[in-house]
């Protein structure tokens, strides 16, 4: 990872085509999303939504940090299974008719899909970017780098993701439970849809 930032934002046209550029072959997914406002309804900022492959997650946020500090702020998971990779597939197959649209075949392991959620350029007058960043996660290999090394305010957010989802943050220092009591079983993982999860039986409705 480069040390020094390049010395003024940019704007988000100039970000996507040089992400694009650089990981043309891993970008599974990319969506601009505008948030407009004021009297005149003028955009007043934009989020990057993006899906990349595992292989290129560790060399994207390096090149991200080319352009600035990565602000982190959660890290949010989901086990979609293998029917959202299915739905995936389908959408990449509509894209292969849009030149605009990533032309990238979709998993379709049982998978755990992770959102990185950062900003850019927040002491910017260009105005902050947001970025989410999205790694399928196969089930079959439940692990991805951590970024403890780049951004040390991530360990909870791992460390939630490993009980709750049982994803294995390699490079992580500690991988203690952190809202789980300290006699849970750690096989079980409470936001998994599997026979990982709770068993319905430990499940109550909350009035």
């Amino acid at each position: 990872m480069t040390s020094k930032f390049k010395k003024m934002a940019v704007d988000c046209e100039t970000l996507v085509a040089a992400l694009k550029a650089k990981f043309a072959d891993d970008i599974v997914r990319l969506d601009v999303r505008e948030h407009r406002g004021g009297s005149l309804n003028e955009v007043q900022s934009r989020d990057l939504w993006i899906e990349i492959s595992r292989t290129a997650f560790r060399p994207f946020l390096d090149f991200l940090f080319e352009y600035d500090f990565v602000d982190f702020h959660v890290i949010s998971g989901d086990d979609v299974g293998i029917a959202d990779a299915v739905q995936t597939q389908t959408q990449s197959q509509a894209q292969d008719q849009n030149p605009d649209g990533q032309n990238q075949e979709k998993p379709q392991e049982d998978s755990v899909l992770l959102h990185y959620h950062f900003s850019l350029f927040q002491r910017s007058r260009c105005g902050r970017m947001g970025v989410t960043l999205s790694v399928r996660v196969p089930k079959g290999d439940l692990s991805v780098p951590s970024i403890f090394d780049l951004l040390p305010g991530s360990e909870y957010s791992e460390r939630e993701m490993h009980e709750m989802l049982g994803v294995e943050f390699v490079g992580l220092p500690n991988s203690a439970l952190v809202f789980l009591p300290e006699d849970w079983n750690e096989e079980i993982k409470p936001w998994r849809r599997d026979g990982v999860g709770p068993a319905l039986e430990a499940l109550r409705e909350l009035s």
